[in-house]
């Protein structure tokens, strides 16, 4: 080998193998990068979709309810749409029926309306704004009233928004009736006296505590609540006379006892037309709408509680101030057409598939 060639081996770089240790530490702290940005990634696309939902609900009345496919053929145009009335008659539940009933109204495609109710009543105002409702959209399209395992009080104003030119149908077990209103209080003087509490509220009136539980009920006070509850009670006798063509107000109040009437006793006090099931208030539809039954696609309405709905009921559970309202709330007089002596606590959990 000659010197030349000795010179160029020695000045050729001699190649290192590089540290595992040196791969290992960057490795890691890529992978933790990625991780992070991911992370990150993954919180901003929650909280833009959190601001989203909370500007849509602003500034907009929402989707509404989703229509779900119920019978016949799946290719036709006309529809009979279910609306369905289930559970307390109060709210969240009251705004998801009348989202119902609005979107059954303002479907061309909807020919007729059956209102499944299984309910045993519920607020006055609420109960009567569904029925006012009802009462909108029959002038352009019928109604007919299925009744389930319950349509009492609340349940029954409501179905009386089928009029005289709709059709009334009660299941052979139905429970009706219960005709009335209630403001459900409870007397505990006797209570505290015996645990020592006293209630000494600031009040600028004589009535402003009139239905505290922690002290009587007197005269004057009885006889301004019983002239409230009678407003409503004759408010609700009307409707009843108003839409049932065999009965007049003097009749109607015979049976405004409170009494529950089943499917058997409702049809001879007149109540209802017919004893049945879904099917024939479904053909008393056709009938009355003229339509072929070939031809014509039942559907119902769902109202889905969405993830951030979900999110927010659950965040509110755990506030404080909350359940302050809660509490505050659950001692506001209401007056009642429900089917029940309880019917303040009531929670709206009649049925499930009031959603």
């Amino acid at each position: 080998m000659s010197s030349y060639d000795l010179k160029s081996i020695s000045e050729e770089p001699v190649k290192l193998p590089e540290k595992k240790t040196k791969k290992k530490t960057r490795g890691f702290f890529e992978r933790w990068f990625v991780r992070f940005v991911f992370l990150a990634l993954l919180i901003s696309l929650g909280i833009n979709a959190y601001f989203y939902q909370r500007y849509r609900d602003y500034f907009s009345s929402g989707s509404g309810p989703i229509e779900r496919y119920y019978s016949g053929p799946k290719d036709a145009v006309d529809k009979i749409a279910i609306v369905k009335v289930s559970g307390t008659i109060m709210p969240p539940n009251t705004r998801r029926i009348l989202a119902r009933i609005k979107q059954a109204k303002n479907d061309d495609a909807v020919k007729a309306v059956l209102l499944s109710i299984n309910s045993p009543g519920g607020l006055v105002s609420d109960s009567h704004e569904i029925y006012h409702r009802l009462v909108e959209l029959r002038k352009t399209k019928p109604v007919i009233v299925h009744m389930k395992s319950m349509a009492a009080s609340g349940g029954l104003y409501v179905a009386m928004g089928a009029g005289e030119a709709g059709k009334v149908i009660a299941e052979p077990t139905t429970w009706t009736g219960s005709i009335g209103v209630i403001i459900p209080r409870m007397e505990m003087v006797g209570l505290a006296d015996k645990v020592g509490v006293q209630s000494v509220p600031l009040k600028t009136g004589p009535f402003k505590d009139a239905l505290s539980p922690f002290r009587h009920l007197g005269e004057e006070e009885h006889a301004v609540w019983d002239d409230i509850i009678q407003q409503s009670f004759d408010r609700f006798l009307n409707v009843i006379a108003d839409n049932r063509a065999e009965l007049n107000y003097v009749e109607v109040k015979k049976l405004a006892t409170g009494q529950v009437y089943t499917a058997k006793d409702a049809l001879q006090n007149k109540l209802i037309d017919k004893i049945g099931y879904e099917e024939d208030a479904l053909e008393e539809a056709m009938i009355i709408a003229d339509l072929d039954k070939d031809n014509i696609r039942v559907v119902t309405y769902e109202s889905p509680a969405t993830l951030i709905s979900l999110l927010l009921g659950t965040a509110r559970a755990a506030d404080p101030d909350e359940q302050w309202q809660l509490a505050l709330e659950s001692s506001v007089p209401r007056p009642m057409y429900c089917c029940s002596w309880l019917a303040g606590i009531s929670s709206g959990r009649f049925q499930s598939d009031g959603r």
